[in-house]
């Protein structure tokens, strides 16, 4: 997989995020209700970040990605390739942590990106490309569905 994409109608470029983005990254991971409550905003950052980049980014199964406009980061997502032998051995694709810089919703972005991921996806021969979305993000849950993606599964958790 290429490290840099050009996206159509000047959205910007998509690009494998570096140890610098991590701040801004973490930025807009914490740029909503939910995220308040999970992410630290803190200079410098906790090094649990750091570290987790390190294992993403040397993980070739993953596409820790950043959406660049203008020098200025303004989207990111995970893209995950997990192997398995379920439907025949297919690959599946993941999608984690999908966000678009506030001041920047609203202009398509978020679309571009995901197109990006769909993309990305087929060319790796994934026979699926899933995500979840909190229940509580309703706008999340039409944006997807416009998308073409749709409900098959009720997702659960266990808080470690």
């Amino acid at each position: 997989m290429n490290d840099t994409y050009t996206l159509p109608d000047d959205h910007g470029l998509i690009r494998r995020a570096t140890r610098a983005d991590v701040p801004t990254i973490v930025r807009m991971l914490a740029d909503d209700y939910l995220g308040q409550g999970r992410e630290i905003l803190s200079d410098p950052l906790p090094e649990s970040y750091y570290q987790a980049f390190e294992a993403i980014h040397s993980d070739p199964q993953q596409f820790l990605a950043v959406l660049e406009r203008d020098s200025q980061i303004i989207g990111t997502l995970q893209l995950t390739f997990i192997p398995g032998l379920s439907n025949q051995g297919a690959t599946r694709a993941q999608v984690e942590a999908v966000r678009v810089d506030s001041r920047f919703r609203g202009q398509k972005l978020g679309e571009a990106m995901m197109h990006w991921a769909i993309e990305r996806a087929r060319e790796a021969g994934c026979k699926t490309l899933q995500l979840t979305t909190d229940k509580s993000r309703k706008d999340a849950q039409r944006f997807y569905t416009r998308l073409g993606f749709y409900s098959t599964h009720e997702g659960m958790k266990l808080k470690l």
